[in-house]
């Protein structure tokens, strides 16, 4: 049997996606910019994907802007807000378990003189609200908190975030990296008084390359990159119309099928977590169910390696990985998972399985069944 259990990483195109794809590519080729019928067919599916993100993300007003995946969002979102204001020294707040597209952004503005200041977790994988209320300042001009984390799924208080934020520094912009919960669970741009929105098109079975940007505010946000102002100006060079239109798809798709997709990947984790419990030695690394979202696991196997672990899974067909698609491939310790207060050992064995839409319960029942089986054996082998 085949288990992909790596959907935190990337995602299989629905077969919608692909054969849209392969329809704009084949007969809507015009670019974007230009004024032939070819030209406005393709400004016409840029459009509706515009209008469909921003009813996914229940946005009401503002823009929204295509890029080449979560990560230049991420990177627009933080730069474009504070570069021009770099003479002033801005003061941005984050967390100590952000992706790499939000940390090393701000660590670049930090080096150019902004004044950076990263937030604690607790053990479960939530942001420190005590910590967080101290951090900010009426002077704070940014604040970027993800939605769900990428390694341990746990799910971040935005709601309270925002309207701390609100209270302690009215002015300051609010960005959250929804990248790893856009259509896993609801979002509500309105209701969570968020200014910055990510989301990327290969977590939701679209395609690889892009991504986007919700922008309440776009008088606050200034372009990185320059060239022929596409986007509204917001973002040069032209645009991927059938990645583009491939995210629509996926957008629909997932937007439709949101809280019955839900309820299924909530059955099928708590299936995965009530067989992995049974394994000895097992630590399940994040808080409790309600508070997780539904497709991310990580899990701890003392005394045995999670790279080993890996490897030895997918001569079995079952594929996982160690940790986030952006660093796995790194020798360092997990940023995250050292934030949560884990100890070395438990960093080192520690996997992440993640669900999507193509997964079942035969599938949770055989990786479990693999992973007792080559967790058992590595351990004989290597005590």
């Amino acid at each position: 049997m085949f288990a992909y259990l790596d959907n935190s990483a990337t995602t299989r195109p629905f077969d919608e996606v692909t054969e849209k794809m392969t329809q704009i590519n084949s007969q809507i080729y015009g670019n974007p910019s230009s004024l032939h019928s070819l030209g406005m067919e393709a400004e016409k599916i840029i459009k509706e994907a515009k209008d469909a993100a921003m009813q996914a993300v229940g946005a009401k007003k503002g823009k929204f802007i295509f890029t080449s995946g979560g990560t230049e969002a991420d990177n627009l979102a933080i730069l474009g807000t504070l570069y021009s204001g770099l003479k002033r020294r801005p003061k941005l707040v984050t967390t100590k378990m952000e992706h790499p597209a939000v940390l090393e952004p701000c660590a670049h503005l930090a080096r150019l003189g902004a004044d950076c200041r990263y937030v604690g977790v607790d053990t479960d994988g939530c942001v420190d609200l005590d910590e967080l209320e101290q951090s900010l300042e009426p002077d704070t001009a940014l604040v970027s908190v993800m939605l769900v984390n990428n390694e341990v799924g746990s799910i971040q208080p935005i709601l309270k975030i925002a309207k701390m934020v609100r209270r302690i520094c009215a002015d300051a912009l609010f960005h959250v990296d929804a990248v790893q919960g856009f259509g896993k669970i609801p979002i509500d741009v309105e209701k969570l008084d968020v200014d910055l929105l990510t989301i990327s098109g290969h977590k939701i079975n679209g395609p690889k390359g892009i991504g986007g940007l919700f922008v309440r505010h776009p008088n606050r946000l200034k372009p990185i990159i320059f060239g022929g102002h596409q986007e509204e100006n917001f973002r040069s060079g032209t645009q991927n119309t059938p990645a583009i239109g491939g995210f629509m798809t996926a957008i629909c798709k997932s937007t439709v099928e949101l809280a019955q997709e839900n309820n299924r990947l909530c059955h099928l984790r708590d299936r995965l977590l009530d067989a992995l419990r049974q394994i000895p030695d097992c630590k399940i690394n994040g808080g409790d169910r309600v508070c997780s979202a539904p497709h991310i696991v990580n899990v701890s196997f003392k005394n045995v390696k999670s790279e080993v672990l890996l490897h030895s899974l997918e001569r079995c067909g079952v594929f996982v990985s160690t940790g986030s698609a952006c660093s796995s491939n790194k020798p360092a310790l997990s940023p995250v998972l050292l934030a949560m207060g884990l100890r070395r050992e438990e960093i080192d064995s520690a996997i992440r399985i993640s669900l999507g839409a193509d997964n079942t319960e035969e599938q949770m029942d055989y990786a479990v069944q693999v992973i007792r089986e080559e967790v058992e054996q590595l351990r004989e082998l290597f005590l």
